[in-house]
C-alpha cells in the first residue's frame, strides 16, 4: 500500500497517540519543577524526533547490522511498555519512574522513549522509508508535523492536569494501564507469533 503525505501524517499520529499517553506524561511531569516543565517537554519531543528521524533513514542498516529482526524489536518495546504499565497500576501516588521513590527529572527514558519514539513508531518510519525511499522528504514533513501535535499536547500535560484533578489523574493513570498492559501483552505476542509463523 502506498501512502501520501496525508495518509502518513495520520498513521503516524495514531502510532505516536499523544491523548493516549497523557496521563503518564502528566505522572511523570509531575516531579519536575514547574518553571523547567516546558523546556523538558519540548527537549523531549526534540529528542523522540530526532530518534525516528535516524531511524528513518538509517535503521534498516542498523538492524541489518546487529542481526536483528522487526519482530525482535516489537517483542523488546512489549516488555519495557509491560513493565511501565505494571508500575503506573500499582503505583502509590509516588513518581511511578523513580527507582528510589525520589522525583526525577525525565531524560530520555519514559518519555522520548519509549513513550514517543517507541519500537511502533520506529518500525512505521522503517517501514514508510523502506517501502517509498524516493518519498523521503514527505516522511519527513509527515513525521514534524505529527511531532508537532505530540508536543503541544505533552505541553498542555500540566494545564489538563489542574483541570482534572489528583483524583482523576490517579483513576485515569490506574485505567491506562491497565489499557497498557493489554497493549504491551499483544506486542510481544504479535511478535513472537511473527516470528515462529511467518517467514
Amino acid at each position: 500500500m502506498d501512502h501520501t503525505f496525508l495518509s502518513a501524517f495520520v498513521l503516524l499520529l495514531l502510532v505516536l497517540d499523544p491523548f493516549g499517553s497523557l496521563p503518564i506524561f502528566i505522572s511523570v511531569l509531575r516531579g519536575v519543577a514547574p518553571e523547567r516543565r516546558r523546556l523538558v517537554a519540548v527537549r523531549e519531543v526534540a529528542i523522540a524526533f530526532s530518534v525516528l528521524a535516524v531511524f528513518m533513514v538509517g535503521g534498516q542498516h542498523f538492524l541489518a547490522l546487529m542481526r536483528l529482526s522487526e519482530r525482535s524489536l516489537e517483542v523488546a518495546g512489549g516488555v519495557i511498555l509491560l513493565i511501565i504499565a505494571i508500575r503506573m497500576i500499582f503505583a502509590s501516588g509516588g513518581e511511578i519512574y523513580a527507582a528510589d521513590g525520589s522525583a526525577r527529572e525525565p531524560f530520555i527514558f519514559p518519555l522520548a522513549v519509549p513513550l514517543l519514539a517507541g519500537p511502533s513508531a520506529m518500525a512505521t518510519v522503517l517501514l514508510l522509508a523502506s517501502r517509498q525511499p524516493e518519498r523521503m522528504l514527505s516522511w519527513f514533513g509527515a513525521l514534524t508535523a505529527a511531532m508537532a501535535i505530540s508536543g503541544l499536547v505533552l505541553l498542555s500535560a500540566d494545564r489538563l492536569r489542574k483541570w482534572l484533578g489528583a483524583s482523576m489523574v490517579a483513576a485515569i493513570e490506574k485505567l491506562m494501564g491497565l489499557v497498557l498492559t493489554a497493549v504491551a501483552v499483544e506486542m510481544i505476542l504479535a511478535g513472537l507469533k511473527r516470528y515462529f509463523f511467518e517467514t
